[in-house]
């Protein structure tokens, strides 16, 4: 009877190391996503307080209680006069979108390639980096943060994970307004995270919230007369001798804080 008894016990031990080892496989927490980014230019950005609606005009309540913020770095040429070229721009979010509006004054606005994936980068646009998390890091081929180049024809590109340019024009829905020498973008931005696949229908745009924090920087493409661009006038302060790193390093961005 002893023996039988002892029987019974060691199956029982055995079976609850079995389940406890299953448990402890099942429980492996995830390895969370480590952040290279410094944050710097933080800025905290407010709910829109009312519809906005993507139309060029700008005469919503949420873009007149926005800040301006100027965008006035040269990434690439030489020094620029503002009868050559001013901008800057405001900020708002909803639970949807983030909302760009920018104010551009340019003398000459210049569109010469047909082909809306050759050189999109040498013909007049504005250029919108966001990171949606924040975290920072290299995202040149992948979509660890985004590049939007947005054409004057509204057609958006940005470098694919196939290492050649691609349209994105479900990301992001904008309006291009130009009276004389002067041009309003607005601009509403869905966000996506780095799971964002290429080849798939699937991907769903990111939701936001108070106090997510967004790496950002904008900037403008420049070109009055030229074959490739003139000058690449950016929101944020680069370092070093290479300040056109924007579309490779999302450590340049600045930081959002979107706030209610």
């Amino acid at each position: 009877m002893k023996r039988f008894i002892a029987s019974i016990l060691v199956c029982l031990c055995f079976f609850n190391c079995k389940n406890d080892k299953k448990e402890t496989v099942e429980e492996k927490p995830e390895i969370a996503k480590i952040s290279t980014k410094i944050e710097k230019q933080l800025r905290k950005i407010n709910k829109v307080a009312d519809t906005i609606s993507i139309d060029g005009v700008a005469n919503e309540i949420s873009w007149k209680k926005a800040k301006w913020y100027p965008m006035d770095q040269v990434w690439l040429g030489d020094s620029i006069s503002n009868e050559d070229f001013s901008g800057h721009f405001k900020l708002s979010w909803n639970n949807d979108a983030l909302y760009v509006l920018a104010e551009i004054k340019d003398d000459t606005l210049i569109d010469n390639t047909e082909d809306p994936l050759v050189k999109w980068w040498d013909d007049d646009c504005l250029e919108i980096f966001v990171d949606e998390d924040n975290s920072g890091g290299e995202h040149q081929y992948n979509h660890n943060a985004f590049a939007y180049h947005i054409a004057l024809d509204g057609n958006v590109v940005d470098m694919s994970t196939e290492k050649v340019g691609k349209m994105y024009n479900t990301h992001v829905e904008s309006k291009l307004i130009t009276k004389e020498n002067t041009s309003i973008w607005e601009v509403k931005l869905y966000l996506y995270d780095d799971t964002y696949d290429d080849n798939s229908d699937n991907n769903t745009p990111v939701k936001l919230s108070p106090n997510k924090k967004v790496g950002f920087a904008i900037a403008y493409c420049d070109n009055d007369h030229s074959v490739e661009r003139e000058n690449f006038i950016g929101s944020i302060p680069v370092e070093g001798e290479d300040k056109n790193r924007g579309w490779i390093d999302s450590n340049i961005f600045g930081t959002l804080l979107l706030v209610d």
